[in-house]
């Protein structure tokens, strides 16, 4: 069987849902989706830039995961819809790249930041006193900095890897972008050293930081429960059970995606669960954020008030 790579035209994505009415009321849906998680999240970002109340550590450490979760999403389901409304479902060798580096950055990065907000509240709340210092702004830049340099580093790594892999198969990828692990089963070497290397990464990237983020958080809610003020327990509860679902909605699937051998994968079931990581977990995101926190809520008619009164 012919051996092609960076000198064929590029892959076939088979998408998401079938070319059928069906499917385009779907399609329709994601882009409902997409809308929503686009304004949220660019929403979010303005906010907290906007809202001098909101320049702390915790909110400038969110609005880098809406950044990401803006990156995220938009790395997959523009090129899903043009595919599906044009009928081409190819994507060039340079397309797939690219689409592959972006989503592994935000998948990295991600993880990163939600660790790096869990140390947030567990100093705020467990030493409240060390914060200014354990979180200056100092501090806080260098975590979002090696948040968006390792999560790059591990990307871009994975893409070349994947990429330099001769393919002789098939180029049709069965996945609506361009996933790694899906890509794997179309190479004609054996790759088990490199699903072995997967394997360590997502470890790396995904379940230290789950477990500091379960440590700290640990650590808070015994904070939590001991203290004397009905109020602060109150708030700070609020405060850790919407990190936590948010923290939950993101690893879930994705622990249960790229811990399980190749064996145990069915490309419709990782299709499903890339939805909900990809699609909409960015668009739940601000929405968690917003409604529970009084901060936010306060700062959004803040905002508004600022623009109205300068109309009048």
């Amino acid at each position: 069987m012919e051996k092609w790579n960076e000198t064929s035209n590029g892959f076939i994505l088979l998408g998401l849902f079938p070319q059928t009415h069906t499917g385009l009321l779907l399609l329709l849906l994601i882009m409902v989706v997409f809308v929503l998680a686009s304004v949220g999240n660019s929403g979010m970002i303005a906010l907290i830039l906007l809202d001098p109340r909101l320049h702390t550590p915790m909110y400038f450490l969110l609005s880098q995961l809406s950044l990401m979760d803006l990156l995220y999403i938009s790395s997959t389901v523009p090129k899903m819809a043009s595919n599906f409304l044009s009928g081409q479902k190819s994507i060039s060798f340079l397309g797939c790249g690219v689409q592959s580096f972006f989503f592994l950055t935000m998948a990295g990065s991600e993880g990163l930041i939600l660790a790096s907000m869990a140390y947030d509240r567990f100093v705020a709340i467990c030493h409240p006193l060390h914060y200014p210092i354990r979180m200056s702004k100092v501090i806080c830049v260098k975590m979002i900095l090696g948040s968006w340099t390792l999560g790059s580093i591990n990307s871009l790594a994975h893409t070349v890897y994947a990429l330099h892999l001769p393919y002789c198969r098939s180029r049709a990828i069965n996945h609506f972008f361009c996933d790694v692990p899906a890509m794997l089963p179309l190479a004609c070497v054996d790759t088990w050293v490199y699903e072995y290397m997967v394997f360590v990464s997502t470890s790396l990237f995904l379940l230290v930081p789950f477990l500091g983020i379960t440590a700290s958080y640990g650590r808070v809610l015994f904070a939590v429960f001991h203290m004397r003020s009905k109020e602060g327990r109150r708030k700070a509860f609020t405060t850790c059970s919407t990190h936590l679902t948010v923290v939950t909605f993101y690893y879930a699937p994705f622990v249960y995606t790229y811990l399980r051998p190749r064996s145990l994968h069915s490309p419709a079931e990782d299709k499903s669960l890339a939805v909900f990581y990809t699609i909409l977990t960015p668009m739940f995101n601000p929405i968690i954020y917003s409604l529970r926190n009084k901060e936010v809520l306060g700062a959004m008619g803040r905002v508004c008030g600022m623009f109205s009164s300068r109309k009048t």
